[in-house]
């Protein structure tokens, strides 16, 4: 199908521009954000690494110390998850990690829908999305119904930011690429990777479902075990699968 990428609302930053119709062959994505409990029988199976940032292992999030082996928080999306976890993790599934045009129309639905969030134009509030700090950290994936996409795809804006496959480029959009993008080349010295979404500690204007933010992916380059090779992570960032059949 076809959709409308980008900005298109007085709020769109200049990351967002130019929009235009994207036209994309089928694809699937995940309903929710991977789990504590999905990504831990990675780690138990011996492919996934634990959570880490940087060097260090992590267990926890924002506020619970215990987060990723507690059970409570099983059905709660996996942070501190690098991008080469998040990839290696998708791929263990026989799934993979989207595409940033993937993951924008899985939020906006197909064209002539011009939703600025997944469920409309309605600014958000704490019945659309975990945001703002109105639960101070992650909450339990699919808890917001009503801020289900087009498709039916929950968590889309708040709880976790999510990364998606692709470089990040801030001028991507000018180069007019407008059949199944897959972002910009990459580049030796260029490492940024795309994240989508908004977490829960943004604004509403990053819940935008063309707002767009980077990290740092990893540098295999880089000495093996350093920060760099491994590229950031953080307690607002998680991720979701997409697969081709």
């Amino acid at each position: 199908g076809t959709f409308m990428r980008g900005g298109i609302d007085a709020d769109a930053h200049t990351n967002e521009m130019p929009s235009a119709k994207v036209t994309m062959s089928g694809f699937w994505l995940d309903k929710v954000e991977v789990t504590n409990g999905m990504y831990m029988l990675c780690v138990t199976a011996g492919v996934c690494d634990l959570p880490r940032y940087g060097q260090q292992t992590l267990m926890k999030s924002k506020t619970r110390e215990n987060y990723l082996r507690d059970s409570q928080y099983a059905d709660y999306p996996v942070v501190y998850v690098t991008w080469g976890s998040a990839d290696t993790y998708c791929k263990w599934t026989g799934r993979r990690l989207p595409t940033e045009a993937e993951w924008e129309y899985a939020a906006r639905g197909a064209f002539p829908s011009l939703n600025l969030f997944p469920w409309g134009d309605q600014r958000p509030d704490s019945s659309y999305a975990n945001f703002n700090y109105g639960a101070g950290d992650t909450m339990r994936v699919g808890s917001f119904p009503a801020g289900a996409s087009p498709f039916g795809i929950l968590d889309l804006a708040g709880n976790v930011a999510e990364w998606v496959s692709d470089f990040y480029d801030m001028k991507y959009y000018e180069k007019g690429f407008t059949m199944n993008p897959t972002g910009p080349v990459g580049r030796t010295d260029i490492f940024s990777r795309v994240v989508r979404g908004g977490h829960w500690g943004d604004s509403w204007k990053m819940l935008r479902v063309s707002a767009r933010s980077t990290l740092m992916g990893p540098d295999i380059n880089a000495q093996v075990g350093s920060d760099r090779y491994y590229g950031e992570s953080a307690d607002t960032v998680g991720f979701r699968c997409a697969s081709d059949n």
